[in-house]
């Protein structure tokens, strides 16, 4: 989830929606402004992870990994 959408719903109202629906879910936070206290401490706001932009593509990739073996050790546990 980008952190701010221009006009819309960011990730930090979005993740608390969706936390509400399903307290498991996860998510990935995303911005371009790194030093945001969302980024620098995503797991107390609900993200389970965070990818600051501009990034490369295997950047995302293995932000995306590391939460999917995440999924796995839960499910496993």
């Amino acid at each position: 989830m980008d952190l701010t959408v221009k006009g819309g719903m960011g990730g930090k109202d979005l993740i608390k929606e969706l936390v509400e629906v399903n307290p498991q879910v996860k998510a990935i936070v995303s911005s371009g402004y790194s030093e945001d206290p969302i980024l620098v401490n995503h797991k107390q706001f609900g993200f389970t992870a965070s990818v600051i932009k501009p990034f490369k593509t295997d950047k995302l990739l293995r932000t995306i990994k590391l939460v999917m073996d995440e999924i796995k050790e839960q499910s496993v546990s």
